[in-house]
């Protein structure tokens, strides 16, 4: 994405320049371009959506900016579904219209009355811009404030005398129906020459013409002996006989019209022949506009630097809320629970940097074999708890709550509602992902050692605001190596601040968190980690999770029960 200029609903005050942006591997980890194909069939939205996504802000400010935008933007569809219409009109001049010309002076007659047309367009849709932004129901800063940007553009391109200005040019060329010219002929009949007779403010029918011409030829009485005609307009000449491309065409179309006069009144072909056509009545015609084209190109070059392309950007961020707030309105209709997250500030009690009560995987719920009923789960990042050590059974959920973690920072971050009853946060600078690595990433480093080199340049990249989500880190070797290597990192995840999540398999980094946490205090760190399981009961996973001790023995016996393999069921059966 290019840096927003003067306009914008997402990146207010250059806040574009602060923002960090997530990796590709973090992207997929979190499986945010699934969720944008959710969001779109159209793979332009979903590229732009997934675009803004990805550029994290930790500024409050601009956080809370975003927040209400998108509140307001959700809770009035007509307000939204009307600004897109009137988007979408300008975007269709920007991109089809004369606004794409550069070269003023190249312009022919017709053009320029046409983009007069164009432009009277564009200010109607300005103020029907202003008109929507004046809704009494919006409450957000950044929607007044692009209420205060429209009106400036509007009063600092001077829109309303601009406005007056094409009405009067309009009423001075609306009259121009039809010109009349005059054709001098060579010993043979054929064209030689062309030139304005008059111009009038009736259209020539094919009967009328038919019978001027009829008329005309009809004796000899009836042709003029000398060249005048009625009309003061002085003569161009536009000679046949003139060397260079189109000359020879121009002549033969000439013949024609003479030859057979039916084809005076004919419709102006398309392609090439009626450009060259059109621009041939653009050098007549000039002569009788002069005047008035004078004053309309000083009006195109005072106004050259409209602003459309200004309010064009606005275009992509007005998408991206709008397809995220029908989807959200959507999924609340189907049952699923969303919140407007709120940002803690320093004064907050018990150092807490997230609360989430209810939250739950949104890309589990707009997955096609979404369950209908989700659990959620509830989950605090405080000082006792900043570093949690997730356990529990297999396939029981601790991948599906890591990565929903993720995406709540990265949807409020965003602006959007996120999947949860509260959610209150302190904005993260950036989310970081370790997932395990592809067989075919591992050829130079092997597993271990390229689980260890990707966290080693994680780990140098965040800071005590970045997010640090690790999926089963160090399991790639025996347990002894992985325990060892996994031990120390956590020891400095402390030292560090970071916020993370470590889902393990290694039960017994779970058990020692009295003593990391201790050797941590020892080394400066002022933030402790906890326990965080998976629960299961009598082997069937709950997908809840809880602050506790361990339980991997127990996990072991319920799953031996569950499928018939402790001793006594084995010997007995």
């Amino acid at each position: 994405m290019e840096e927003k200029s003067g306009i914008s609903i997402i990146f207010p005050n250059g806040s574009y320049d602060r923002c960090r942006t997530l990796s590709d591997i973090t992207i997929h980890d979190l499986a945010l371009d699934v969720i944008c194909r959710s969001l779109s069939d159209k793979e332009k939205e979903q590229s732009l959506i997934l675009g803004i996504m990805s550029k994290v802000t930790s500024d409050p400010e601009v956080v809370q900016f975003r927040l209400d935008v998108f509140e307001d933007i959700y809770k009035n569809p007509s307000f939204r579904n009307r600004m897109l219409e009137i988007l979408d009109k300008i975007e269709f001049l920007k991109d089809f219209g004369s606004f794409r010309r550069d070269n003023e002076e190249a312009s022919g007659t017709w053009d320029l009355v046409h983009r007069l047309e164009e432009i009277r367009d564009y200010i109607g849709y300005v103020e029907s811009l202003q008109a929507c932004l004046s809704d009494s129901s919006l409450k957000s800063r950044g929607l007044k404030e692009l209420k205060k940007k429209i009106d400036g553009i509007y009063n600092d391109s001077s829109f309303a005398e601009l406005k007056k200005d094409i009405e009067g040019l309009k009423g001075s060329t609306s009259n121009l129906k039809s010109v009349t010219l005059g054709v001098n002929l060579n010993e043979r009949f054929e064209a030689k020459e062309i030139g304005l007779i008059s111009v009038n403010a009736k259209s020539f029918t094919k009967a009328s013409a038919l019978e001027n011409f009829g008329n005309r030829i009809a004796g000899k009485d009836k042709i003029n002996k000398d060249e005048k005609w009625d009309g003061s307009m002085k003569f161009q000449p536009f000679s046949t006989g003139e060397s260079g491309p189109g000359k020879l065409e121009g002549m033969a179309r000439a013949k024609m019209m003479i030859e057979n006069p039916v084809l005076m009144m004919a419709m102006v072909p398309d392609g090439d022949m009626g450009k060259d056509v059109t621009s041939h009545m653009d050098r007549i015609t000039e002569h009788m506009l002069a005047k008035t084209m004078k004053a309309v190109k000083v009006v195109l070059n005072k106004y050259v630097g409209l602003s459309i392309m200004n309010i064009t950007a606005l275009i992509p961020e007005f998408l991206y809320y709008v397809r995220w707030a029908e989807f959200i309105k959507k999924m609340q209709d189907s049952g699923r629970i969303f919140c407007k997250a709120s940002i803690l500030s320093g004064q907050d009690t018990n150092d807490t940097r997230m609360k989430a009560k209810g939250f739950y995987n949104l890309r589990l719920a707009c997955s096609d074999d979404s369950p209908k009923e989700i659990v959620d789960n509830d989950l605090e990042f405080d000082s006792t708890k900043n570093t949690y050590i997730l356990t529990g059974a297999n396939r029981g959920g601790k991948t599906t709550v890591t990565q929903a973690v993720g995406l709540l920072y990265v949807l409020a971050q965003g602006g959007i509602f996120v999947p949860a009853k509260e959610f209150s946060f302190t904005p993260a600078d950036c989310i970081f992902t370790h997932y395990p690595a592809d067989e075919d990433k591992t050829l130079d480093y092997g597993r271990l050692g390229e689980e260890c080199n990707r966290f080693r340049e994680l780990f140098s990249q965040c800071t005590k605001d970045s997010v640090l989500l690790l999926n089963e880190t160090f399991s790639t070797t025996s347990f002894e190596e992985g325990f060892f290597i996994a031990k120390d990192a956590v020891r400095a995840i402390l030292k560090k601040g970071t916020r993370c999540i470590f889902n393990t398999h290694m039960h017994k980094l779970a058990s020692d968190i009295d003593s990391l946490n201790q050797e941590s205090t020892k080394e400066g760190a002022t933030v402790k980690a906890a326990s965080l399981v998976a629960l299961s009961d009598g082997g069937q996973r709950s997908f809840k999770v809880c602050v506790m001790p361990p339980q991997g023995m127990s996990y072991a016996s319920d799953i031996a029960r569950k499928y018939g393999v402790t001793y006594e069921m084995l010997v007995n059966s």
